[in-house]
């Protein structure tokens, strides 16, 4: 099926979910960012307006947020009542017993494994592994090549660095990022950034 779709958003992340887009042979109608951020765009789309023109095209096209910021995803989607496209890579493996939700994106060669749940708009971002009967809740970023184990429940909001890894029956509350390389070990129920081997919390000044 062809569908035709609109990207809120125009950065780095936007332009890989353009190529996600057109290898699945959807048609991108252009994008849409506010008049103060650069409306050129390196893969040559169309420039639609701002966030005022939303409703113009509402009804006859889907949406995606573009956007690496969870925060931003999070707001976006609660203010506009929209068809919103999901974005997967032809090379990602997606087991047919996983639910993904709405809006979200699954990057180059990431894996999602039996009975997973991934939530709405999120990014699962390029060589990410999700093991079997995982909840990923909304607005998460799977960062390139993070894990998580078996059995692992993400709250909203949270990013998982770059190469990190959560192991297997894990709870991570909302609002939390984990730094690069990290590794969880034990359940997370404070919000905030943790780092290292294993993590801990990264205390405020």
């Amino acid at each position: 099926m062809n569908r035709k779709v609109i990207l809120i958003g125009n950065g780095g992340h936007a332009k890989v979910i353009a190529d996600i887009i057109k290898l699945n042979n959807d048609e991108i109608v252009g994008f849409i960012v506010d008049k103060g951020y650069d409306t050129n765009n390196a893969l040559g789309l169309k420039w639609l307006g701002d966030f005022t023109v939303i409703d113009r095209y509402k009804e006859d096209y889907e949406f995606i947020i573009a956007i690496g910021s969870n925060k931003l995803r999070n707001q976006i989607s609660e203010l506009y009542d929209l068809k919103w496209h999901t974005a997967i890579h032809p090379s990602a493996i997606i087991d047919t017993t996983c639910i993904v939700s709405e809006g979200t994106c699954i990057m180059a060669n990431a894996v999602v494994n039996s009975s997973a749940k991934i939530g709405k708009h999120c990014i699962i971002n390029t060589g990410s592994i999700v093991e079997h009967d995982c909840i990923v809740d909304d607005y998460c970023h799977l960062s390139p090549n993070s894990v998580i184990c078996g059995t692992v429940k993400i709250g909203k909001e949270v990013h998982v660095g770059a190469g990190s890894t959560v192991i297997n029956n894990i709870s991570i509350i909302d609002n939390v990022i984990i730094g690069a390389g990290a590794c969880v070990v034990k359940d997370i129920v404070e919000s905030g950034t943790y780092v290292g081997v294993p993590t801990k919390k990264v205390e405020k000044c």
